[in-house]
């Protein structure tokens, strides 16, 4: 089946289409089976496996034995099947440093993005749109035939083998979106999804992971727990993730550096990362790290770029600890 990828996205600071239907080429999904693959992965990441019912997913992060994080990811099962859905890129990278520890369990650890399409859909009309198509959905979790459906706050992550993809007649009917109108919706939820290029640098705690749920301090031991725990109890954290719009007279790029304004007209000082970015024309939005005690008033900028001009945007979530 051939899907129409001519809709065009709309302007960022614009109305949001009623139905949003968007290939997300960009995620991957890691299946985990075996007789002990969800106990090797649950003493391996951040979340609680063990608790994970049929009709739930969580957000959750893989660790570095110093607590960094490799990989953020979402986990839900079906079947007998584990699945962990995060960037292609993360995937690529993180897959190989689970299996050198998966060997000495039962579990497989596989690559199975090709064997499935990935899309996300949004918009006031897209559980209706679903239902149409799948039928009745669950409050998390719907599994449908050959189809897994993620709920989230109105969104929808809709993941179908590829082999039945034919099955699902309404989706060569539809006009679709290009993966970053998807992107624009995460950025807005302020979500840690980390690339390949940020491996190794945050603790789940600067990029809001404890914030959606992808952190359990009650579950016992995995990879990096104790400065998880550490920055938890005892404090320490210095970081967390802020949501930026703004606009720009550039493209940006990878190595696009922020730059927050110093009092009383200083000049500027780097101010953090980007760690995803949406961008139409001059205009931008994104997720960046920044120092956790960055007021929302503060003014920003890309450093090379005078004439940028960027302020946070409020998370839809509390950063208090509970």
């Amino acid at each position: 089946m051939t899907l129409s990828t001519t809709q065009p996205n709309w302007p960022l600071n614009g109305q949001q289409p009623a139905l949003i239907v968007s290939r997300l080429s960009h995620l991957g999904l890691m299946s985990v089976t075996g007789e002990q693959g969800r106990s090797f992965i649950h003493g391996q990441v951040t979340t609680d496996i063990s608790s994970l019912e049929a009709t739930q997913w969580r957000w959750g992060a893989h660790c570095d034995p110093k607590g960094k994080m490799l990989a953020t990811f979402r986990t839900f099962a079906k079947n007998d099947t584990l699945f962990l859905m995060m960037p292609t890129s993360t995937l690529a990278l993180d897959l190989p440093q689970l299996q050198k520890y998966a060997v000495f369990s039962k579990a497989k650890l596989t690559d199975v993005t090709d064997n499935w399409l990935i899309y996300g859909v949004a918009g006031e009309q897209a559980a209706t749109w679903l239902t149409e198509q799948f039928g009745p959905l669950n409050d998390e979790l719907t599994l449908a035939g050959n189809a897994m459906i993620i709920h989230d706050s109105g969104r929808y992550i809709v993941a179908i083998e590829q082999a039945h993809i034919a099955d699902f007649t309404q989706l060569a009917d539809v006009t679709t979106f290009d993966a970053t109108a998807w992107q624009a919706l995460e950025i807005l939820a302020g979500y840690p999804n980390i690339s390949a290029e940020h491996q190794g640098k945050f603790v789940p705690q600067m990029c809001n992971v404890q914030a959606v749920n992808g952190i359990s301090f009650n579950k016992g031991c995995y990879m990096g727990q104790e400065t998880i725990a550490r920055m938890k109890y005892r404090g320490g954290n210095k970081r967390a993730l802020y949501i930026v719009s703004g606009t720009v007279s550039a493209e940006l790029t990878r190595d696009s550096q922020l730059e927050i304004a110093l009092e009383e007209g200083e000049g500027y000082r780097r101010g953090g990362t980007i760690i995803e970015c949406v961008q139409r024309d001059n205009d931008v939005l994104l997720t960046a790290v920044l120092a956790n005690d960055t007021p929302l008033n503060a003014a920003l900028r890309i450093a090379d770029d005078a004439v940028s001009s960027l302020s946070i945007v409020a998370l839809p979530y509390s950063l208090e600890d509970n």
